[in-house]
């Protein structure tokens, strides 16, 4: 068993970048109620998916927002000079964006994270946690991927994700850096921007509309909710050895079209809803992770996948007010007007 590497302080300040997205909103709420005296820097570039209203509910001193650029060099050294941790959500994500068109996702995901890395390593940070995924491993066909698995990445934004990390390894082997590195899969709860698939296909079916299925719908994905995914992140950032990779699994795998069909029947909707849609290109068909190395450190999900789902589908139908000002552009004006052009 790997040595644990104790770390935590009721008093850290901790900057955390890209908190204004779907995870890293619900990891800054889990934080500040955990940890009753720690501190968070909220930096984020508010670009279409990140989402102040995701936040709105917090207040508190000690949480501040920084509406700023990982890719700014200069912001992010002053932003980190006095923190005890990064956490690094910060990252273009959405596949079908970076196949038209991929500049944004090398800036973010690699520049970015490399810009995060050299303030570690000037105001010599305690600890760093890299937020990947499972898709950097590519599409299996069968077997699980476990941390020493090859990358194999098929999409821009993926390759750009397996960039971050593999700079993550260089410089903690060249410069010592105390860094981490978790790679999770598909995560679902509240908050999610509604173009990713489960947020998207409630939000269609509650207006009325169909839902897009790609291809023939059996691509697999394992899905985790999002909450056991922040005390896998908690857990990992205290006690994980430094250096290290730990996949966060749900051991829920589910083709697209029982995601689909779940979603459907929960609403008292039928397969009519369906509609059939071209396949994305060098679209991965099966996702799955090897989580025993975190379950070794005393992980495991709390959440049951089909509880957690009727909760998840229960926050969209309450919570109509919030997604929908984003699928109709409000929140976009909104934030323009209160931060500039992004």
């Amino acid at each position: 068993m790997p040595r644990k590497n104790n770390f935590i302080s009721n008093g850290m300040k901790l900057l955390i970048t890209g908190g204004a997205g779907f995870i890293g909103s619900n990891f800054i709420r889990y934080l500040l109620k955990k940890y009753p005296r720690y501190r968070i820097i909220n930096l984020d570039k508010l670009t279409y998916c990140g989402n102040l209203d995701n936040l709105k509910d917090i207040k508190t001193s000690r949480y501040k927002f920084v509406k700023g650029d990982i890719t700014d060099a200069k912001l992010v050294k002053k932003m980190a000079k006095d923190v005890d941790g990064i956490f690094n959500f910060a990252a273009e994500t959405h596949v079908d964006r970076s196949i038209m068109g991929a500049d944004d996702f090398i800036r973010t995901d690699i520049l970015g994270t490399k810009n995060l890395l050299e303030a570690v390593k000037e105001f010599k940070i305690k600890r760093y946690l890299q937020i990947s995924t499972d898709e950097v491993y590519g599409s299996l066909a069968s077997g699980k991927a476990n941390e020493k698995s090859s990358l194999a990445p098929n999409n821009p934004y993926s390759a750009s994700k397996a960039g971050g990390d593999l700079m993550v390894r260089a410089y903690h082997r060249t410069f010592n850096l105390p860094v981490l590195i978790t790679r999770s899969s598909n995560n679902f709860g509240p908050y999610q921007y509604p173009e990713k698939l489960i947020p998207l296909f409630v939000t269609n079916i509650l207006e009325g509309k169909k839902v897009p299925l790609y291809g023939d719908g059996k691509n697999v994905r394992d899905w985790i909710y999002v909450e056991d995914n922040c005390t896998a992140l908690d857990l990992v950032f205290h006690k994980g050895k430094i250096g290290e990779i730990y996949n966060i699994g749900g051991d829920n795998p589910r083709t697209n079209f029982e995601i689909t069909k779940l979603i459907l029947k929960t609403l008292g909707r039928d397969e009519k809803m369906i509609e059939y849609v071209k396949d994305r290109p060098g679209h991965d068909r099966r996702y799955a992770l090897n989580s025993s190395k975190i379950r070794r450190l005393g992980w495991k999900p709390q959440y049951q996948f089909q509880k957690a789902m009727k909760r998840t589908i229960e926050w969209y139908k309450n919570n109509e007010g919030w997604w929908k000002k984003i699928k109709s552009g409000e929140y976009f004006k909104y934030y323009k007007r209160q931060y500039g052009k992004r």
